[in-house]
């Protein structure tokens, strides 16, 4: 029997976010079960040339950065901060684990674990189940339902002599190979489509299947520190503004993508979709050159030479590589209290920054004794997945922003926080004039995205 106070589930972003902040705040006891090997989640899955999306400076834990605050100099990034690889990402969690976490003797760590529930978890290894008591809560940091396309089973039918692979196996099964078929929608399909031509695949013979088409964050927007203030705060007085004028939801993504906060790939196909993906120009140039772009609905069935979809047959090349980016990435579990007398489940409560909403959670949980007082000032955000969920995340973004400023603690805690994303020290005339265009556009941004999401549907 193992006794602690706190048992929680995953050792990803969301388990390793929330563990660390307990170890800085507190003095407790934790023991972290997971299936993987390692910790880090999902990334112990990911396909090998994928890279963070996000500057390293917004991932990862609060006590060590991840990274080395570089400014890339070549490729899709070039004049951006780094962007870790899986591998990168991987490494920092394992690191964190075996320099901060276990040396403390405050965090017993069970890889290869299954959870079993009542407090039981199984050895995926020896199947011996160990049992838990403990004195203060059960944390779930589970509540993500994480899917890559490594441990996806596709939803459609594939004929025998279907050369098929998922985007890890495509560095041993691409060489060889001339035409490419992508899977695909989402942020994957478009590292996949970016890999493929960076590795000298013709454009022309890529062909591209999507069901729907994304807004992109433009990674323009989101850089840290001072050096990128003016672009990084301005943007997000822009965006504010953009909410506060809009006169619908149409109008609004045509503000934002003209004052380029927003990116699509085909300009001339309207999204239905906001995932939350953050990409570069240099990015979306590269994959604005496959032409082939095939919309006819969800794939039915692979055969050889031909695709079978919603709307129709497509022929294509009998020996072409078929390539799986179908994965959904994120699921859609419904939302449910953080903090439920002895339970805490671990939910996005500030737009698109999971690691900030895990360590917040922590800090929370730490600093605070009431749970009405706790939800409160964290309020869950539900994974984005239609296009007005931009408008969705900056509202909840808005009004969770307003309940912290009222409390000058959390206020500071954000602020001092390596996640929070404050930038302390700028100062001079612009610097002024943003934040007064900030402070005069926040109110109204609220007011209006609320307005705009009660009235009625568009097609965005």
């Amino acid at each position: 029997m193992l006794t602690t106070d706190y048992l929680i589930i995953g050792s990803g972003a969301f388990g390793m976010g929330f563990a660390d902040q307990l170890l800085t705040e507190t003095a407790a006891d934790m023991i972290i079960v997971d299936r993987h090997h390692a910790p880090g989640g999902h990334w112990n899955d990911a396909y090998p040339f994928v890279r963070l999306h996000q500057p390293a400076a917004f991932y990862g834990v609060g006590s060590r950065p991840l990274g080395s605050d570089r400014v890339d100099e070549v490729g899709f990034n070039k004049g951006y901060c780094e962007l870790p690889t899986g591998a990168e990402v991987c490494s920092h969690y394992a690191s964190l684990m075996q320099e901060r976490f276990l040396p403390s003797g405050r965090v017993r760590y069970f890889p290869m674990c299954d959870y079993l529930g009542d407090g039981r978890f199984r050895s995926l290894h020896s199947d011996e189940v160990h049992e838990v008591t403990v004195r203060r809560k059960l944390v779930d940091a589970t509540w993500i339902k994480t899917e890559v396309p490594s441990t996806h089973r596709p939803s459609f039918q594939i004929a025998d002599g279907v050369q098929f692979v998922t985007p890890n196996m495509l560095p041993q099964a691409a060489p060889g190979h001339a035409d490419f078929v992508i899977f695909g929608s989402g942020k994957t399909a478009m590292d996949v489509g970016v890999w493929l031509l960076q590795m000298g695949a013709r454009p022309d013979r890529v062909r591209w299947f999507k069901s729907r088409e994304a807004w992109l964050v433009n990674r323009d927007t989101t850089q840290p520190g001072a050096a990128f203030f003016a672009r990084t705060a301005g943007g997000q007085a822009l965006q504010l503004e953009a909410a506060a004028e809009a006169t619908s939801i149409d109008d609004l993504f045509d503000r934002l993508e003209r004052s380029g906060q927003l990116l699509r790939i085909d300009p001339a196909v309207r999204p239905t979709m906001f995932r939350g993906a953050t990409i570069s120009a240099a990015e979306v140039g590269m994959l604005r050159t496959i032409a082939n772009v095939e919309r006819k609905g969800h794939v039915k069935r692979l055969e050889r030479g031909a695709i079978v979809l919603d709307r129709g047959t497509v022929d294509c090349a009998s020996d072409a590589l078929h390539i799986d980016c179908t994965a959904s990435a994120f699921g859609r579990p419904p939302i449910v209290p953080v903090f439920s007398g002895n339970r805490i489940t671990i939910q996005m409560v500030r737009g698109g920054q999971m690691c900030l909403s895990a360590s917040l959670i922590g800090h929370l949980e730490a600093a605070y004794a009431d749970d009405a007082e706790k939800n409160e000032l964290c309020q869950p955000i539900p994974m984005p997945n239609a296009a007005t969920d931009w408008a969705l995340f900056r509202l909840a973004d808005l009004r969770s922003g307003r309940r912290w400023a009222s409390d000058k603690a959390l206020r500071r805690w954000m602020a001092e926080h390596r996640l929070g994303g404050a930038t302390s020290g700028v100062q001079g005339a612009e610097a002024e004039r943003i934040g007064e265009r900030l402070r005069v556009a926040r109110p109204k941004a609220e007011e209006n995205l609320a307005r705009l999401l009660e009235g009625p549907a568009t097609q965005s």
